[in-house]
């Protein structure tokens, strides 16, 4: 049986106390022991930034990949071994900025992986430079005016695009989130978690008490995900009410599953001809 030590590690933890990310990690830990996950049958991937960080705190397989890159090789990971649980932790920034292009296409292919989004609306690694999900008119030190343009949507994109899970967590629930993480492992295809994450440090806007104030859960008011049109309306609700949970829920086939020469097993477990490979390889 998997236990919460089976994923502890001694690696020096540098948030910021009080930061998000503590609940989140947290979470995750949770979800990955009550579905019975081995460390070493779970790959995290990552890319740059505070979120990026969180694999370090996680005794399992890993790989911190460049800035906005994780999603790109998450998927090379799940074509090379599709049996493999893939969890991918990014920020705001890093997934919706430097990575916006991987992040669509990543839904498009509908790639079997967990996507978990530390949303703290705020570049905090780089001190608090405005994010893609900056709300108008945030002041920093870069945007002294305030930021000028509306924040991504990353929800009504998913969802534009065919994404067959979405769901917005918040890290000041981690009872909540834990559930969400799990479902998400067990959904059969591309998986958002956008996890609303206070930044302590940078963001006195959205802070741990402005959510507090506004979050509720769908699925306690009695929401079923399976309505698109229900789901794009739920997408732009921000402000007086916040909503979190499972947003849109409809399996598809994944990527790996349209794909015939991985249908039989793992790339990584096929034996090739290193002569063929070679004689290839020296042809290009």
């Amino acid at each position: 049986m998997v236990t919460i030590e089976n994923y502890e590690c001694s690696y020096e933890n540098k948030w910021c106390p009080g930061c998000g990310n503590f609940s989140i990690l947290a979470s995750m830990k949770d979800s990955f022991v009550r579905l019975d996950i081995p460390p070493e049958k779970l790959l995290i991937i990552s890319g740059i930034g505070q979120a990026a960080k969180t694999p370090h705190f996680l005794k399992c397989n890993l790989f911190h990949s460049l800035h906005g890159r994780a999603l790109a090789i998450a998927t090379g990971a799940k074509m090379a071994n599709h049996d493999l649980t893939i969890v991918v932790n990014s920020g705001d920034g890093d997934c919706y900025g430097e990575g916006g292009n991987h992040f669509m296409n990543a839904i498009r292919r509908n790639v079997d992986l967990t996507l978990l989004v530390h949303n703290n609306k705020v570049y905090g690694l780089t001190a608090g430079q405005a994010s893609p999900t900056s709300d108008m008119g945030m002041v920093t030190k870069v945007q002294r005016h305030g930021v000028v343009m509306e924040p991504f949507n990353s929800l009504a994109v998913a969802l534009s695009l065919g994404i067959g899970f979405v769901a917005r967590g918040f890290s000041g629930n981690e009872a909540q989130l834990s559930k969400l993480i799990q479902a998400g492992m067990k959904f059969k295809g591309f998986v958002l978690i956008d996890i609303l994450q206070p930044c302590v440090s940078f963001n006195q806007i959205n802070t741990f008490g402005w959510y507090k104030k506004r979050v509720y859960d769908l699925q306690e008011e009695g929401y079923t995900p399976d309505d698109f049109q229900k789901a794009i309306s739920l997408s732009f609700q921000w402000g007086d009410r916040i909503p979190t949970g499972i947003i849109y829920r409809k399996e598809s086939p994944s990527f790996t599953e349209k794909i015939g020469m991985v249908k039989d097993g793992p790339l990584v477990d096929r034996k090739y001809d290193h002569g063929k490979l070679q004689e290839l390889l020296s042809s290009l």
